[in-house]
């Protein structure tokens, strides 16, 4: 009996450091989660703020749900492994509790005896009444060892049952703590239901948002297109303008009398100032200061599958940005483009440049203006996108911004 008390304490004893460190590690496990979970709840709520982070909403509720399921897991973790603590700790009180009950048992066994040989017992007598010295000193011993035996028996149960009540409370201890397991799961379960809840409204709303976005694109695209066939068709006009104006010039000499040719030739004026143009091509100043180049030039595809051409460079800049000239010329044109902002084209000569998608215009048409001078601002939107578009032409061909700016 004793050496199976001793090999069930060891074997206690030996398994509680491993589930200890088990439990410790769960507990760490679950703070990191828990930290985890707050900080996607502080990234969500950033992103509600914003009317079109939904896709990045809905990746966040994604992934504190996956957090939140993993807190789940750890807390069903660790109530397994304090069921099996509390399984341990059961034993433990019924293994004690047998152990006190036997030793009372023999406790009472001897007190019942000495009770009933009460008056045949006589220590002086069973001393005395021997044979020899030898036996006497041998009884008195006896008697001695036996007084201690019972002091210790009767300490013993007293440790037992102290033992029995320590164990007792460690096993309230871990009901406690097993009561406050499952109240968290309960809520982390019912947290988990309402976040999933969230996550099937928030889809259907980012579905929504997906398709309000596409429409919009779509009619940010028309409205592209209609600009550059707006541009194109100014151009055109103006080139034509241009060589009507020359015409009627070359057609009535200096003494009013008309003059016979055919293809209007070009001012000296017109062709120095194309030719100084031509000469800076690289080295021409950006119209705007921008923080980054939202569209290149040339031909793209857009998010519903058709093809657009983008005959300048769009620019994303600071609401407000200043809009200057990258270089002397007149202003031949302002019109107000298809979204309902500003634009302006001046005349270089043979060249001319587009600037469009202003919010405000500095300069009125037939103004001669200077390389770097003011000639309006972006304009920005509900968003607080401000973007730009800037346009180079040589007649009627588009040019590639990028191969004049600098």
């Amino acid at each position: 009996m004793s050496a199976l008390v001793c090999l069930f304490f060891l074997s206690f004893l030996s398994s509680t450091p491993l589930q200890a460190q088990s439990k410790k590690q769960l507990e760490k496990d679950k703070a990191k989660v828990e930290q985890e979970i707050k900080n996607l709840n502080s990234q969500l709520s950033k992103a509600k703020k914003n009317s079109k982070a939904g896709q990045q909403q809905l990746n966040l509720l994604e992934k504190k749900i996956a957090e939140r399921t993993k807190l789940i897991n750890n807390l069903n973790g660790q109530l397994n492994l304090l069921n099996i603590r509390m399984t341990e700790t059961e034993d433990s009180i019924a293994l004690i509790r047998g152990q006190v009950d036997s030793m009372k048992l023999e406790y009472g066994k001897v007190v019942r005896a000495l009770y009933r040989e009460r008056g045949n017992l006589d220590k002086l007598v069973l001393v005395l009444d021997t044979k020899s010295y030898n036996y006497a000193y041998l009884r008195t011993k006896y008697f001695r060892d036996y007084s201690r035996y019972r002091r210790r028996q009767a300490m013993a149960i007293q440790q037992k049952e102290q033992e029995l009540n320590n164990v007792g409370e460690e096993l309230r201890r871990q009901q406690r703590e097993q009561t406050s397991l499952v109240e968290q799961h309960r809520k982390q379960k019912a947290e988990l239901a309402s976040e999933q809840k969230t996550r099937q409204k928030e889809l259907k709303n980012s579905k929504q948002q997906e398709k309000n976005l596409q429409n919009q694109i779509a009619k940010k695209e028309k409205q592209k297109r209609e600009l550059q066939q707006q541009i194109q068709r100014i151009i055109n006009e103006e080139i034509a303008k241009a060589r009507n104006a020359k015409k009627q010039q070359q057609s009535t000499g200096s003494n009013g009398s008309k003059v016979s040719g055919n293809a209007p030739a070009p001012s000296a004026a017109e062709v120095a100032l194309s030719n100084d143009f031509a000469s800076n091509k690289g080295r021409l100043p950006w119209p705007v200061a921008y923080n980054k180049v939202a569209r290149e030039y040339g031909k793209y595809t857009h998010s519903s599958g058709g093809q657009n051409m983008n005959n300048g460079i769009d620019l994303v800049c600071a609401s407000g940005a200043a809009v200057k000239s990258v270089f002397g010329g007149t202003v031949t044109r302002v019109f107000t483009c298809p979204n309902g902002t500003k634009g302006i084209i001046v005349r270089h000569g043979d060249y001319l440049t587009v600037y469009a998608n202003m919010g405000t215009v500095s300069v009125s048409e037939g103004r001669k203006v200077t390389t770097g001078q003011n000639l309006g601002t972006v304009y920005t939107n509900s968003d607080g996108v401000a973007e730009f578009s800037f346009q180079l032409w040589k007649g009627t061909a588009s040019q590639n911004p990028r191969l004049w700016l600098r």
